[in-house]
């Protein structure tokens, strides 16, 4: 049965649309999850179809409210991550009637999506310590300089004009990309951020930046599991919304990866 979002009320004239995916058996903790969908910072509009990774997020077990930081802030630096704390505060608050007191609180994203929920995980130990338990960055764009070496195959897939009109929206009216919150690549205290899991391919053109950060990441102190998909797995699928043979593994390390929270 498709979902449909709701508009969520977060107080001081402020809502956001957000959309509920249950899981066909409920656990007695499930892990919560707080979705951020990509788009390249580009997405205007309340996506009208479900997210394919959000759905099979859910069929793992866990409570996914995907937020729509993006329509709502006009996909612009600060306010999408402001919607974004908005969300995992409204989140954690709600804990026990999504799942339980000792549900897991986590913030999970793609692609554009990827670089909120990593700057929410940074933002999360600053003002709210505690709340959050983990962090899933799923081939996160965070670097605005867009100069890796992997970022070449931008060109091949069709997504570095995309991503570079992207980010100067995203930055439109803030001077500098050097804040922390908008470039976590670029942010020079790490430690004791939630723990993460990170997911990319061998042949994305975001693999560098995303492989790079996971490493900042450890040897900041933080945990960190990695997951590098191989050539030809069609993990770039990502990027236009679809799915693929990709899922089923990934459900699996995002399994492996509440297991070793709860451990």
């Amino acid at each position: 049965m498709e979902t449909r979002w709701e508009r969520v009320d977060f107080g001081a004239a402020r809502s956001m649309p957000m959309r509920l995916y249950e899981p066909k058996a409920k656990e007695k903790a499930p892990p919560i999850v707080l979705y951020l969908r990509g788009g390249s910072f580009q997405q205007h509009e309340p996506a009208a179809q479900e997210a394919p990774i959000a759905r099979a997020l859910s069929e793992t077990g866990a409570m996914v409210v995907e937020a729509d930081y993006g329509s709502i802030s006009q996909n612009m630096f600060p306010g999408a991550l402001e919607y974004g704390l908005d969300a995992l505060r409204c989140l954690a608050a709600r804990r026990k009637q999504l799942g339980s007191r000792k549900s897991p609180l986590l913030v999970a994203g793609d692609e554009a999506g990827g670089n909120i929920a990593a700057g929410l995980a940074l933002k999360a130990r600053d003002q709210l310590p505690g709340q959050l338990n983990g962090q899933v960055l799923l081939s996160p764009l965070i670097d605005p300089t867009m100069s890796s070496v992997s970022i070449r195959k931008a060109d091949a897939i069709g997504m570095r004009e995309r991503w570079s009109d992207g980010w100067m929206h995203y930055l439109r009216g803030f001077c500098g990309f050097s804040h922390p919150y908008v470039a976590p690549c670029m942010c020079s205290r790490l430690s004791t951020v939630a723990p993460a899991l990170v997911v990319t391919s061998e042949d994305d053109p975001l693999h560098d930046e995303t492989i790079g950060y996971a490493e900042r990441l450890e040897g900041a102190g933080v945990r960190v599991r990695q997951h590098v998909f191989p050539a030809g797995s069609g993990w770039s699928g990502i990027y236009n919304e679809e799915g693929g043979v990709w899922l089923q593994e990934l459900c699996s390390e995002f399994r492996l990866f509440v297991h070793q929270l709860h451990s």
